[in-house]
């Protein structure tokens, strides 16, 4: 088993910065992916970006590359998202999972408790 927790969600205004971070614990050698996903109020849940805890590859979905990064830290355990020049569209509860296998269609084994991310005009 793998626990993930989310941390770092909150109010900013367009344009506006956030990191949040995800703390996993448990069988984490088992989850060489590690992703985010969001989702918004009537929308389906959407991939946004993923990295390898081997090799560091990273992963984006096209609508946030050039102002979210994604990185981890191997001795913390966690996964960060920097979220730069957010948008209104940006709202959304953030996921973050755990999987032996990179995708970017949700197929994760393990799944954090999400985070509020709420961008305002």
């Amino acid at each position: 088993q793998v626990q993930l927790v989310e941390s770092g969600g909150g109010l900013v205004q367009a344009g506006g910065s956030l990191r949040l971070s995800c703390a996993a614990s448990g069988r984490t050698f088992s989850s060489n992916a590690m992703g985010w996903f969001r989702q918004a109020p009537g929308k389906e849940r959407e991939f946004v970006a993923a990295i390898l805890w081997s090799g560091g590859t990273t992963y984006y979905a096209d609508s946030v590359k050039g102002r979210f990064t994604i990185s981890r830290d191997k001795d913390k355990n966690t996964v960060y998202l920097q979220m730069n020049s957010l948008k209104p569209e940006d709202t959304a509860v953030y996921y973050c999972a755990a999987d032996p296998n990179y995708s970017s269609n949700g197929g994760y084994r393990y799944w954090g408790q999400g985070t509020q991310v709420t961008v305002s005009s």
